[in-house]
């Protein structure tokens, strides 16, 4: 099977709407051939991710969390500060989000570049 690939420039886009682009295109849903069971979906580039763009106030609202499983565990990590640090994770967060959560989420996300 042959995987075209798509470059899609993030430079002044929403967050979510970007995510639910490269999720659809990861998927194969953008084909006419599409079937559940087989992993059809593209590569995807990603270019500018360090100029994402929130609505209101997310920027400085929002937070991703998780736990560590030890009592009291519960980190946050501000999106603000991850903007800061590493943009890809915020996009690649969203996505991951996006995507079933089976086997081919992992193989799906592997597919998506940064530059």
């Amino acid at each position: 099977m042959k995987r075209e690939k798509f470059t899609i420039d993030a430079s002044g886009q929403i967050v979510g709407r970007l995510a639910t682009k490269i999720a659809m295109i990861l998927m194969g849903k953008n084909k006419p051939d599409f079937q559940p069971h087989i992993d059809s979906g593209d590569k995807v580039e990603i270019l500018n991710v360090g100029e994402l763009r929130f609505t209101g106030k997310k920027m400085d609202a929002k937070g991703f969390r998780h736990h560590s499983n030890y009592p009291g565990g519960l980190k946050t990590v501000m999106v603000k500060d991850l903007m800061r640090d590493n943009p890809k994770e915020v996009i690649l967060h969203a996505v991951s989000r996006m995507l079933p959560k089976n086997k081919t989420r992992t193989t799906r996300l592997k597919r998506v570049s940064f530059k």
